[in-house]
Formats: structure tokens, sequence, C-alpha cells
């Protein structure tokens, strides 16, 4: 296994753990931590034919350690968000906007990434990516960030008890609007400082097989 991956586990294992003993809320952990145990088992299985950026399983790890984090407290009671609310006197806990930049920042990279290694995208002909690479990159983050605001809203039908901290609205009428914004955000900033890096990197990396 390649040594960046064993390193991205053993730095993310310990945290999941933690997080899985004794949350908040059981049913809100397993909803928060899914993208986690599902992703990580996926980049584990494609790393051979599929390796990734050190810049993304960077990423990645930090998105995975958020997500967690709020899974083991519920974003609504993420101890840091609380500080930071008493600090700033917001009238909110904010970690969950912290968890929706990043459901655009990390992902915008991982999706320029698949695009640049196996689609035409990758070059217009004079070796530079196409220009609808920016603009299809923000729009997929952006979909899956609408996309998760349904599961948020179908997982508060099906669980009348579990909505209001998986949900983490906590009172604010705009909050769905408000994360997809967050998400948007994340996505545009993530290319507009990383696009260069992470062009480095790629050109490092085995073509992606076709």
């Amino acid at each position: 296994m390649d040594r960046r991956l064993l390193w991205f586990l053993a730095l993310l294992l310990p945290v999941l753990l933690w997080s899985a003993i004794g949350p908040h809320d059981r049913l809100t952990w397993w909803l928060e931590a899914a993208p986690v145990l599902i992703g990580v088992p996926l980049i584990v299985a494609v790393q051979k034919r599929f390796p990734l950026t050190s810049l993304l399983l960077v990423l990645v790890w930090l998105h995975a350690v958020i997500l967690i984090v709020g899974a083991h407290y519920t974003y609504a009671l993420v101890p840091a968000g609380e500080w930071a609310r008493d600090w700033f006197g917001w009238s909110r806990n904010n970690y969950d906007k912290l968890g929706h930049f990043a459901q655009g920042f990390v992902p915008a990279v991982l999706t320029r990434e698949i695009l640049l290694r196996t689609s035409p995208l990758r070059d217009r002909g004079d070796g530079r990516p196409s220009r609808w690479l920016g603009f299809l990159t923000v729009s997929v983050c952006l979909g899956f960030s609408a996309f998760y605001e349904l599961i948020e809203w179908w997982a508060a039908l099906l669980s009348a008890e579990a909505a209001e901290s998986f949900l983490g609205t906590q009172g604010y009428v705009w909050d769905t609007q408000s994360d997809m914004a967050w998400a948007l955000g994340g996505a545009i900033l993530a290319l507009l400082l990383l696009s260069r890096r992470h062009d480095r990197q790629l050109a490092r990396l085995p073509a992606a097989p076709g």
C-alpha cells in the first residue's frame, strides 16, 4: 500500500474510533459519519488503479475529521463552535458552516482531479485544460451540496427525533440556503487557491486507465 495512504489511515482511524465512542446521538453519528465510512474504503479500494494526489489526500483527511468531530458532538454542540460563538458574539454555533465550506472546498479538488485524469477536459488542444473545467467543477460541488440538503430533509422526515441534531438549523430560517452558499464559496476558493499546485502534483502521477 502507498506510504501516503498508510499515513492517511494511521492519522484518521484513531479520530474515527474516538468519534464512535459515546456520541451525543447514535443515529446522528451514523448519518454524519456516513460519507467517511463510505469514502475511505473507496479510496483504499482504488488506490492501486487510481492513486490520489497528496494534496487531495490531505484535504480529504481534513474534511473527514471535520465530519466525524461533528458526528460525535452533533454540529450544533461542537465545543470549538461554542467557543467561537461566545468569542465573536454569534447567535448560534457555526461549526456546521465550516462543514459546508469544506463540502465545497474539498470536493472541488476531487472533482477537478477526476475530470482532469479521465475526461477530454484535460486538454483543449493547446496543452491546457478546457475552459469548462472550472464551471463544471463548481456545478458538481453545488449540485452535491443541494443533494446533501435533500438527504437531510429526507432523514428529518424519517426520524423527527433526530431531525434537529442532524439538520443543525438552530432556528435559522435560511440555514439550507446559507449551507449551499458556503459550499459554493468553498469550491470557488479552492479553484482559485489550489489549481496551480494541483496541476503540478497531477503532472507527477501516472495517467489513469482510460
